[in-house]
Formats: C-alpha cells, sequence, structure tokens
C-alpha cells in the first residue's frame, strides 16, 4: 500500500487538534502532526488575504484517501479547506508499514 502525506491548513489549534483527533480516533490517519506558526498569503473572493494558520501533516494510507478528504471536509470551519495529497516515494520501510497499519480499516 502506498502511503501519503496530506497537508491541511486550520485557522487555530482547536480546529487543528479535533480534525488530528478525529483521524487518528477514526483510524483515518496513524500520525497528525500539527505546526502552528505558519503564516499564509492567498487569494479569496478576489482578495489577497493573509492569514495565521496551524499546518496538519496528515500520514495515511493512499485506500483512505476519500474517507479523509470527506472527514476533513466534515469537520473544518473553512467553506473551502486545503487538503492536499502528495504520494510518499520511499521512507523507512518499518514505518511505513506502521502507517499502513494503523489506517487499515477494521473487519
Amino acid at each position: 500500500m502506498s502511503v501519503l502525506l496530506c497537508l491541511c491548513t486550520c485557522p487555530d489549534t482547536t480546529s487543528a487538534r479535533v480534525i488530528a483527533e478525529a483521524l487518528v480516533t477514526e483510524r483515518l490517519a496513524a500520525c497528525v502532526s500539527r505546526l502552528p506558526g505558519l503564516q499564509s498569503t492567498y487569494r479569496w473572493e478576489g482578495a489577497v488575504e493573509h492569514a495565521d494558520e496551524v499546518l496538519l501533516l496528515i500520514k495515511t494510507g493512499a485506500d483512505r484517501l476519500d474517507a479523509v478528504t470527506a472527514r476533513v471536509q466534515a469537520l473544518h470551519p473553512y467553506e473551502l479547506p486545503e487538503l492536499i495529497a502528495v504520494e510518499a516515494a520511499g521512507g523507512l520501510a518499518p514505518y511505513l508499514a506502521w502507517v499502513a497499519e494503523q489506517t487499515r480499516e477494521d473487519d
């Protein structure tokens, strides 16, 4: 199974923690790292905006991406949350196996 690293920005530590906790508890992610102190500049509804955000680094299996996406959309306070998935081209094999094990669907 291939492993994905999903990037998701949140407006604050509370929403970041809620999303991280749900994804790990529901076995949609093996681990979610929260990186506070992110400063984003983006265009929204015709204006350039600036925001302090928290970046989530979501480690999951490729087969769980649709479920991760749906859960992030359900929990995220933004109208259009950022969620970008990048495939891990490599890594420590036991760690990648751990991600696969932690995100497998219960039978």
